[in-house]
């Protein structure tokens, strides 16, 4: 085998499925890399026999080399276990094998075993922290061969949320679509005011500043252009969530001490405190109330999902200024 040929068995380990399927998708790139014609079988553990490994990782008569990748491997079978772990003790030079588990107890003789046996580990924990999003963000653009100032990337995670996947999508369209080499807080503002998937957070923007009239709008363009209404609502309380949060905090906490209580990052709690200017702790406890009204409505308790969004909508601007 090569130098850069990937390590004969790999666990991947985690609960960040993006994160996963790269890890997967590299191993299959570096074996394709020194043999494009090498074959890949996907399978699911729960639905691998006892043998199979063994068959699917033996020796080819004609020197084809293969790929065998087991995801949910936590529902492999005591026997496929077993198997795979003696397999990791003296792999086939012929053929690699990809391990997916995410974490946990279920399955953890498989990983002990792996691991005991010198398998390479490949560790896709989810990014529960903002600054690892942010992070993130910033290496999804580079990749691109861009740069993000960190107040873009910062309005981009406002706009698109925590999923991964959403903000890798979000991160290439904008490369695609951004002309020049560094993107800015503007450009994200272009583009995402203009694209049903994230347009809840410039409805709760707008909201949440006292304009009705816009706010209102984009709610209706929004739902015309497919955007489904509890992704809408679901910004709605995301954004008042954050004025409650940070209209709370201890007075006697600033900057950097201040983000850290909240854990929220500085660029986002900086935004809120402009945001918290005309509100009260009246006026935003009747706000959240209005959007879990309109929660249930849209999730099937009402026969209107537009008509209890603009409602919310008209509640959170009209209890601006603790009114």
């Amino acid at each position: 085998m090569a130098a850069t040929d990937p390590a004969p068995v790999t666990l991947v380990t985690g609960d960040e499925e993006l994160l996963a399927d790269r890890a997967v998708g590299e191993v299959i790139a570096a074996v394709r890399a020194s043999d494009p014609g090498a074959d890949v079988v996907d399978l699911v553990g729960g639905k691998v026999e006892s043998g199979e490994v063994t068959r699917l990782t033996s020796p080819s008569l004609f020197g084809d080399r293969s790929v065998v990748v087991i995801r949910s491997a936590q529902d492999l079978t005591k026997d496929v276990v077993s198997e795979i772990v003696s397999y990791a003790a003296d792999p086939s030079d012929d053929a690699v094998l990809v391990l997916v588990h995410p974490g946990g107890v279920k399955g953890k003789a498989l990983v002990d075993g792996v691991k005991k046996a010198g398998a390479r580990v490949v560790t896709v924990s989810k990014l529960t922290k903002p600054a690892e999003r942010l992070a993130f963000v910033k290496a999804e653009l580079k990749r691109a061969g861009r740069t993000v100032s960190a107040d873009a990337a910062g309005a981009l995670l406002d706009a698109v949320g925590n999923d991964l996947r959403e903000l890798a999508a979000a991160c290439s369209q904008l490369a695609f679509d951004t002309p020049g080499k560094a993107i800015d807080e503007a450009a994200v503002a272009r583009y995402h005011r203009g694209r049903a998937e994230v347009s809840g957070f410039t409805v709760a923007d707008s909201a949440i500043a006292g304009r009705l009239g816009d706010a209102l709008e984009q709610v209706r363009w929004a739902l015309a252009t497919g955007t489904a209404p509890v992704l809408l609502v679901s910004a709605l309380a995301r954004g008042l969530r954050s004025l409650a949060k940070v209209g709370g905090a201890p007075r006697n906490l600033r900057g950097g001490q201040l983000a850290a209580h909240l854990g929220m990052p500085p660029w986002q709690v900086g935004r809120v405190q402009e945001q918290l200017n005309g509100w009260g702790p009246v006026g935003i406890a009747r706000a959240l109330q209005a959007v879990a009204a309109a929660d249930e409505q849209v999730k099937g308790g009402g026969a209107d999902p537009a008509y209890a969004l603009e409602r919310a909508v008209q509640t959170i601007v009209a209890s601006r200024d603790g009114r």
